[in-house]
């Protein structure tokens, strides 16, 4: 199962921070169960959504030069307030150091102001062709595939340069003037 955990990237520094929001919607499948009453995102899912900002930095940063960046390690994991319905998500990631296969992000998430989550995120980057002999086809699909969504999640990206183009603008993209509607996010 692949999900994307964030809507839209509202501002990145590649290589070193990133801006994005988590609109949560009541149709979101795992809700009817995580709880029927009291519907919230699970704490694991907020995580992710940080796991994922913190990926498109380094991706970015690097010029799509890995095609895997996966989570490595979490610790001083730590929650605040629960997402409920209707309510939107900022992640923020940040860089702290990086060496040649991992990355070291100080991450967190707020809603409404009020902290949510932190945490101590450790990523992992390779590329499949340095493990599997013939990984080197599917390493040019996953970039192709992450470039495409990235000119989803960072609408700046679509349009500089060509279409499908891992292109980017350097400047931090501002956030909207104040906090969006949740409405607005949900689809």
């Amino acid at each position: 199962m692949r999900f994307t955990l964030l809507d839209r990237v509202v501002a990145i520094d590649p290589g070193k921070s990133i801006t994005a929001i988590k609109g949560l919607s009541l149709s979101e499948e795992y809700l009817a169960d995580h709880f029927p009453r009291f519907p919230v995102m699970p704490g694991v899912l907020m995580l992710e959504a940080m796991t994922q900002a913190a990926a498109w930095t380094i991706r970015l940063g690097e010029d799509f030069a890995h095609s895997i960046v996966v989570l490595r390690s979490a610790r001083n994991v730590k929650y605040g307030d629960f997402v409920e319905p209707g309510k939107v998500l900022t992640v923020t990631a940040e860089v702290l150091s990086q060496d040649e296969t991992t990355t070291k992000i100080k991450a967190s998430g707020t809603v409404g102001g009020r902290t949510s989550l932190t945490a101590r995120l450790v990523l992992e980057r390779y590329n499949l062709a340095d493990r599997q002999p013939h990984g080197a086809a599917l390493d040019a699909r996953v970039r192709a595939e992450m470039r495409r969504l990235w000119a989803l999640l960072h609408p700046v990206a679509r349009s500089v340069g060509s279409p499908g183009a891992a292109s980017y603008a350097p400047q931090a993209m501002a956030p909207p003037g104040g906090p969006e509607p949740a409405a607005a996010l949900v689809r």
